[in-house]
């Protein structure tokens, strides 16, 4: 089918799973919706689990494209990078919407929340305690993650593992803390504007931690199976962007919510 083809661009094979995948996002936000509404999680979970499995196959398709039918050629591979970058993009524009909301309330304090920040009543977290101990695990994941990369580029399949592993470890252990932070929090997400801007903010940035340490993880195991070379491997590239990019917001998340708003 690809034999005949004169251009170096992919053509991608008809494909169920843009179709499947905005359904069962669909799914999921409706029951998202349920979820908050009648206190009923059902079909949130169902729609999480078809969406996972829908991304799953997805890659699958796309892995294989780019390792073992070689589609992915120069032409590709700057399409790709460009996408990424496009995508990093709208995602900074996401995050400059939470910090714009925090420090439209914070900066000038309502009469209704006693005029002051954070607001009366709030018990905020010490900075130098869980979200230091964070952020340094997140700054070395960093360094991790460079490291693994530039392994990578130099042939060398042991540090590559092993930068990736401790990259991965650590972006669990990141989401362990902040689970056991949340369950600690003595405010809600309903205390005030204070407890909005905290829980969206920090949030949205923990399920980028775990959307990227699954990213990470998917580059480990491919990694084991040879999938990259040291000239092909745009994969672990956009992961390694994408862990940067959670690095660089939580360090704005951390000087901004953490140490000045408290």
């Amino acid at each position: 089918m690809h034999s005949h083809k004169n251009h170096p661009f992919h053509l991608v094979d008809v494909s169920p799973w843009p179709l499947l995948g905005a359904l069962s996002a669909m799914i999921t936000m409706i029951g998202l919706i349920k979820w908050f509404h009648f206190f009923d999680s059902n079909l949130f979970f169902i729609g999480t689990i078809i969406t996972m499995m829908v991304m799953f196959q997805w890659w699958r398709d796309v892995t294989r494209e780019g390792t073992f039918q070689g589609l992915h050629t120069f032409q590709v591979t700057m399409g790709l990078r460009w996408g990424m970058i496009l995508f990093i993009t709208s995602e900074v524009f996401f995050f400059i919407s939470f910090f714009w909301g925090f420090f439209h309330s914070s900066l000038s304090p309502t009469i209704e929340l006693g005029m002051i920040w954070p607001p009366k009543g709030i018990e905020t977290f010490n900075p130098m305690q869980i979200p230091l101990l964070n952020t340094i695990i997140l700054l070395t994941s960093g360094l991790t993650v460079t490291w693994a990369h530039h392994s990578l580029m130099e042939n060398n399949f042991n540090q590559t593992t092993q930068g990736l592993t401790i990259t991965v470890l650590l972006g669990i252990y990141f989401s362990i803390l902040q689970g056991f932070e949340y369950m600690e929090a003595p405010f809600t997400i309903s205390d005030a504007v204070y407890g909005s801007s905290f829980f969206m903010a920090t949030g949205f940035h923990g399920l980028h931690v775990i959307i990227g340490t699954t990213f990470l993880l998917v580059c480990l195991i491919r990694h084991l199976n040879n999938h990259f070379s040291c000239i092909h491997h745009f994969g672990f590239e956009a992961a390694a962007w994408y862990w940067h990019f959670v690095d660089v917001v939580w360090l704005f998340l951390y000087i901004s919510i953490y140490w000045w708003g408290s």
